[in-house]
């Protein structure tokens, strides 16, 4: 069995669904008076059941900033009207709410109160019954934003306020949906290379040097629900032990991640022709560009555990890792049957819809299961009851989460992206479950001699899922569990062509070359060493279509981290 299968096996079950923060987060735009004049942006939070903000600052009003931060404002003496009459002003947090201070700044003229924060941007939570005849907007914003003004800007800044409405379409699920296709696809017919690798004889028919079946996995249906029982296990592990077992992922997904980064490479150095010297160690030789592959992989890896938190860019290196992974698991993890195929899909979608849909009605808190594992205990300030909104004044994330999902940062300019680094996510089980059934699509496609009819048509079946997902997502605003589009698209879609094609009996039951070697009047069971010559040669012609990128896939499975 394939070692980085053995160390996935637990990822496979957090699937997409990723909560967004909803935080009332609207942008300063500050103008300043250079010649020619330079703008910025900066990030604020509001209440908008407050004061409503226009969504662009096309025809705004501006304001001149008057920098205050050194004061809190919590008297109508401590700051002469003068210096706040007809400006935005901006006061130190703390000392006396938020309100107090506003009401300070409206009766002394001020048209816009910002409160400089120096820990993060709180959320505006105070209870406004005391205070309804306040009408001036306001905000809170960072502390250092407010310093960073005057040398970007110049000595004086006039600023607005205003919340751009947040785009339905992101360009982010554009590349999240040609990844998820592309892994799908190629996934599915590198699992078909390996079956063609599997069944092409030898001239004398004899054996099958350096071709191993045993790092390829077939799942029955007593170890498939076996499987779904540990998901559902290790789903609540994680939801009531979190903080620690977080740490056992990463560990697991590190391990996993380069040794399928290896599998995935070595398919392809194998054109390489230098290197291909061999070196000795603990009784077993392994070629010297194996051993320099091996140390990259494990490189790579490592490089990710370090800088996990760094969200500028590690989301690159995520993603890669992450795509090896999956292709990996496809090309290993194989299906008997379409049997199999239906009692995975079928459990894991009930496995996904219940937590994600029931859950929220039998935890105290309100929230799905998957949300808060998806999360993790500090994925939302106002999930924890939290009045802070942390807004890093770097893009690092402190909070530890669980490196199962494909991540691209959101492209489209809003308030969410100038506040923090979003991203829009897709679980690789959404990758891997669905592209299961591509894979042995593929394989039966090889097996009967159909062309790749299954295989297409079950790969354009979940780009169509994929769509779909899409449109919901963009429809109801929240995230949503892709298989429950994906499972129904690509299990109906393989079902028509199997009955338009009359073979669904055979396709059920995995069927395919054993018809072929009854048509050559051979027993299906019979050993490949005790096969005649002329049924390799006759059985060989299926094979001499396949691409040449095959070759590399010589001995694969025999080649595995010393």
């Amino acid at each position: 069995m394939d070692s980085s299968v053995l160390l996935g096996l637990s990822l496979l079950m957090l699937l997409l669904h990723w909560p967004q923060v909803h935080a009332n987060q609207g942008i300063l735009h500050a103008i300043g008076d250079q010649d020619p004049p330079s703008e910025k942006d900066y990030c604020i939070t509001y209440n908008y059941t407050w004061t409503p903000l226009p969504a662009s600052y096309i025809n705004a009003t501006y304001y001149e900033l008057e920098d205050l931060s050194s004061l809190s404002l919590c008297s109508g003496s401590e700051v002469p009207q003068s210096r706040l009459k007809d400006k935005a002003v901006v006061v130190l947090f703390g000392n006396c709410s938020i309100l107090e201070k506003a009401a300070f700044a409206q009766y002394g003229g001020a048209r816009i109160l910002l409160v400089a924060s120096k820990e993060g941007l709180p959320s505006l939570v105070d209870n406004r019954s005391d205070f309804k005849f306040l009408t001036i907007p306001i905000a809170y914003i960072r502390y250092r934003d407010v310093k960073d003004m005057k040398p970007s800007l110049g000595s004086s800044v006039r600023v607005t306020l205003y919340s751009p409405v947040l785009p339905k379409f992101d360009l982010s699920m554009l590349l999240i949906f040609l990844i998820s296709v592309f892994t799908v696809a190629l996934g599915g017919y590198w699992s078909g290379l390996s079956e063609l690798e599997d069944l092409r004889p030898l001239p004398a028919c004899t054996e099958r040097e350096g071709r191993k079946k045993d790092d390829n996995v077939t799942f029955t249906p007593l170890t498939i629900i076996l499987f779904v029982v540990i998901c559902c296990v290790m789903l609540l592990l994680l939801y009531f032990f979190y903080k620690w077992l977080v740490y056992v992922i990463i560990a697991v997904f590190c391990l996993a991640s380069a040794t399928s980064l290896f599998n995935c490479l070595s398919a392809i150095i194998q054109n390489i022709p230098y290197g291909t010297c061999r070196i000795s160690c603990c009784n077993k030789s392994a070629e010297v560009r194996l051993f320099l592959l091996a140390a990259f992989c494990i490189a790579v890896s490592v490089t990710w555990v370090v800088f996990r938190n760094e969200d500028r860019w590690i989301w690159i290196l995520q993603d890669i890792l992450g795509i090896a992974f999956c292709l990996n698991f496809i090309r290993t993890l194989r299906m008997p049957n379409f049997k199999a195929c239906v009692i995975l899909l079928g459990l894991l979608l009930l496995y996904d819809v219940f937590f994600v849909f029931i859950t929220p009605f039998i935890t105290k808190n309100g929230e799905s299961i998957m949300v808060e594992v998806a999360s993790g205990p500090s994925g939302s300030s106002e999930k924890n009851g939290d009045t802070f909104l942390e807004v890093p004044d770097e893009p690092y994330s402190t909070n530890e989460k669980l490196p199962v999902v494909i991540r691209v940062p959101r492209l489209e300019f809003s308030a969410n992206t100038l506040c923090q680094m979003t991203f829009s996510l897709l679980g690789f089980g959404d990758i891997i479950v669905p592209g299961l059934l591509v894979a042995y699509c593929r394989r039966f496609d090889v097996r009967s001699t159909s062309s790749m009819i299954y295989y297409i048509c079950c790969t354009i079946a979940y780009a169509v899922g994929m769509v779909l997902t899409f449109i919901v997502l963009t429809l109801m605003k929240m995230g949503q569990p892709a298989l429950l589009y994906l499972v129904p698209c690509t299990l109906l879609t393989s079902s028509v062509i199997a009955w338009r094609r009359k073979e669904m009996k055979k396709f059920w039951n995995g069927g395919g070359y054993e018809a072929i070697l009854s048509d050559a009047g051979l027993n299906p069971r019979t050993s490949a060493d005790k096969m005649p010559l002329s049924a390799c040669h006759g059985f060989g012609i299926m094979l001499n279509d396949m691409h040449p990128i095959e070759d590399i896939l010589i001995d694969l499975g025999a080649k595995v981290l010393s």
